[in-house]
């Protein structure tokens, strides 16, 4: 089921998507879809919010109306602001569940994350990514549950207090920061003093480190 939040995010896109193409001089979805050769089933549903459009589609329309694309997907600055500044790299994130971020620690694990949904990320660096929605309280000073974490499957490298996403034996997969010299190494950040360190089976192998975590608010 749909969270309250996506779908308040789906209807807020819709809008705009409606907004822009008023402001382009198209008097409704006919219009706009004889120009440009769009589905108009699909852009109905689009504009109408009952299907919801990703990247290659707000790309898509943003070009054509000449509007900002961080403000047509996300609602962020106003139309027009992309004429002053480089257009933003954005990249559609697998994002998996624990179950699947564990199994990246088997052989051969996941080879294809073309069947997962997708996070929407702007400007992350070089890297091969996935996304992950953040449970419980065990990390709450630096993502709250809820939050969507992007882990670099590239970087392994262990540097002091940085973030990972590690998995032991059992394909059990976690997301804590790295304290050398605490035992065990990966700890919680949180502001539940409750919340003990994670009890790992066999060895630990790094999925990835936890470049970005962000949450709607």
């Amino acid at each position: 089921m749909m969270k309250e939040q996506e779908k308040f995010e789906r209807a807020e896109r819709a809008k705009r998507l409606v907004e822009a193409r008023k402001a382009a001089g198209f008097t409704g979805p006919k219009a706009v879809c004889d120009q440009f050769g769009w589905p108009i089933n699909n852009y109905k549903a689009h504009e109408s919010g009952r299907n919801g459009f990703g990247i290659a589609d707000a790309k898509k329309y943003a070009k054509a109306y000449k509007v900002s694309l961080k403000w047509l997907q996300f609602g962020i600055g106003t139309p027009d602001d992309t004429y002053d500044e480089p257009p933003p790299v954005v990249t559609d994130v697998p994002k998996v569940s624990w179950v699947s971020a564990g199994q990246l620690a088997e052989q051969p694990g996941i080879e294809s994350f073309d069947d997962f949904p997708t996070e929407p990320a702007i400007d992350l660096p070089e890297g091969q990514w996935i996304a992950l929605e953040v449970e419980g309280s065990s990390m709450n000073k630096i993502s709250p549950p809820g939050s969507i974490i992007f882990v670099n499957l590239r970087d392994k490298r262990l540097v002091p207090n940085g973030l990972y996403v590690v998995a032991d034996e059992t394909g059990a997969a976690t997301y804590k920061r790295y304290r050398p010299n605490d035992d065990p190494p990966f700890q919680p950040a949180s502001y539940d003093k409750k919340v003990e360190p994670p009890k790992f089976s066999g060895a630990v192998q790094v999925i990835g480190r936890v470049r970005r975590s962000m949450i709607d608010m």
